[in-house]
């Protein structure tokens, strides 16, 4: 199986403008990324949307294409990038591993395990969870939560607490039941990604803004690889505040 990473990066973030470019450690967040992926894939590129993430790209001897503007997630951003990078690349891939341009700090383990989902032919879609092991992130919506079935298979993802424990009190439900939070690293066969975003929106996608739950309710199925590592993403200035207390900066 011929596996590519691609980082989508978008430089017009509402929330903080130009993040791919600001400086982690001596070097701009999207080069950090781009490290990691490549300690685990030969072939890395950049999908931006914008000239000067493109540019930073090139000067570091990374490998980048441009894509539209206009695309709603990162999962659109790939299925455009795919064809542009195999025709100059001359080859084809079997398998896209989305990895988000916000986590300089991804762990190899991780870019492993989500590589190795696919060991099994069936596996269409990949992701990760992590098991919660505090009550807030159980009710943070911003932590998508999912269950599991037994064959290690996403059965659905929210911004609620799911399951709901109906005999016990909120407080102590994360002593009574084993949660996942999602960690947003996606890993897609590439015929399944070009049909994945051919699909108009679902209605459980626009209830919950998780696109997810669209390829879920349109009956494909998405295999669950385990982490203990922390999703680190840095999404406002506010994040790289705390990142900085935390002593990781």
């Amino acid at each position: 199986m011929e596996f590519i990473a691609i980082i989508p990066a978008r430089y017009a973030s509402t929330r903080f403008p130009g993040k791919p470019l600001i400086n982690i450690n001596g070097k701009t967040m999207i080069r950090n990324v781009y490290i990691q992926a490549k300690k685990v894939f030969s072939e890395v590129y950049i999908a931006t949307d914008d000239e000067r993430i493109l540019l930073e790209v090139q000067s570091f001897g990374g490998k980048g294409v441009m894509t539209k503007k206009k695309h709603k997630s990162g999962t659109d951003r790939c299925a455009e990038a795919i064809d542009k990078i195999e025709l100059l690349e001359n080859k084809t891939y079997d398998i896209i591993i989305n990895i988000q341009g916000d986590e300089p700090f991804i762990k190899t383990e991780q870019l492993n395990e989500i590589k190795s989902c696919f060991k099994l032919k069936r596996t269409q879609i990949a992701t990760l969870v992590k098991p919660i092991n505090n009550k807030d992130d159980i009710f943070n919506p911003h932590k998508p939560k999912v269950v599991i079935s037994k064959n290690k298979e996403a059965i659905y993802f929210s911004r609620s607490p799911i399951p709901y424990l109906s005999k016990h009190k909120n407080t102590n439900w994360v002593s009574k039941h084993l949660y996942y939070k999602h960690i947003g690293l996606y890993g897609y066969r590439k015929d399944i990604l070009k049909s994945i975003t051919a699909l108009p929106q679902s209605s459980l996608e626009i209830a919950e803004s998780l696109e997810q739950l669209r390829w879920i309710e349109n009956g494909y199925k998405i295999k669950i690889g385990f982490t203990e590592h922390e999703s680190i993403s840095i999404d406002t200035p506010r994040d790289l505040e705390k990142i900085r207390q935390i002593g990781l900066l």
